[in-house]
């Protein structure tokens, strides 16, 4: 059945599909030494603390319009953070504040926030390659709803939200629910592909690649930067004060990176 974008249909009951926006983003750097790495660590566990990751989710929430009934979050030594949110799709008779409580999450680096009958995460992963100077931060945000939210729109915001040299999303629809006269809705949208969500200034930046399973409702677009600026990607130095074998050296290093994980292979 398909469905133009204004349309809505009378269902039988509760809106039982699940929609599921996988965000996972990458963040690039080379450090040269020990010392560097650990600082770059060091100032990602800040930019991405949980009082940060805290404010990313709720405005996500806002964004899709849901309500935060409750917020647990909580820092870890040395370093990550966990936080969880419980969201309703509707109104709640007390204000989120009134709600609020603070708890540890349920694991280190992990944001998690449930929309009552769905849910949010968020993991962090930080890691470096024990050789050659490249530091890799990765977030993975995770936003399954039930009903008619959708967590499509909240996909400009997270792209804004980080610093973002390789994006990896997914979108897929669940399950299904009745029409009044019984008949199956596998999607209740017109969707085909998530590029559709993404502004067009921003397509501009990225280079992007679907691969889409349409009868199965899962959609699959990858992105990586286009423009390179080696800039970009040093921590506590520029390029100018490397050699230009230096500089060629480590933009190829960053660039085999970048490649490897938007292709997801191997390139040596």
């Amino acid at each position: 059945m398909s469905l133009t974008p204004t349309q809505r249909i009378e269902l039988h009951g509760f809106n039982n599909l699940t929609k599921t926006l996988s965000f996972n983003m990458y963040d690039i750097c080379y450090t040269r030494t020990k010392e560097e790495r650990e600082a770059y660590i060091n100032y990602i566990d800040e930019q991405y603390n949980a009082e940060r990751l805290t404010k990313i989710l709720t405005d996500v929430t806002d964004i899709i319009e849901a309500n935060v009934l409750n917020i647990a979050k909580q820092d870890y030594e040395p370093q990550g953070a966990s936080v969880t949110i419980l969201v309703s799709e509707g109104p709640v008779d007390q204000s989120p504040m009134e709600s609020f409580k603070e708890s540890p999450g349920p694991f280190p680096e992990t944001v998690v926030g449930h929309l009552d009958k769905s849910h949010i995460t968020v993991h962090t992963y930080p890691e470096y390659h024990p050789d050659e100077g490249i530091s890799t931060f990765r977030a993975d945000i995770d936003i399954s709803t039930c009903g008619e939210i959708s967590p499509l729109k909240a996909l400009n915001f997270l792209i804004h939200s980080f610093e973002t040299d390789v994006m990896v999303i997914d979108y897929r629809v669940r399950g299904f629910t009745r029409d009044v006269k019984g008949h199956k809705l596998f999607i209740d949208h017109d969707i085909d592909s998530i590029q559709n969500y993404i502004p067009d200034s921003l397509q501009e930046v990225y280079q992007m690649i679907d691969v889409n399973v349409y009868q199965e409702n899962i959609f699959h677009t990858k992105c990586k930067l286009k423009k390179f600026d080696l800039n970009n990607y040093l921590f506590g130095y520029s390029a100018e004060e490397l050699s230009e074998d230096e500089q060629k050296a480590i933009s190829k290093k960053l660039k085999k990176e970048m490649d490897e994980i938007f292709y997801a292979k191997n390139m040596s």
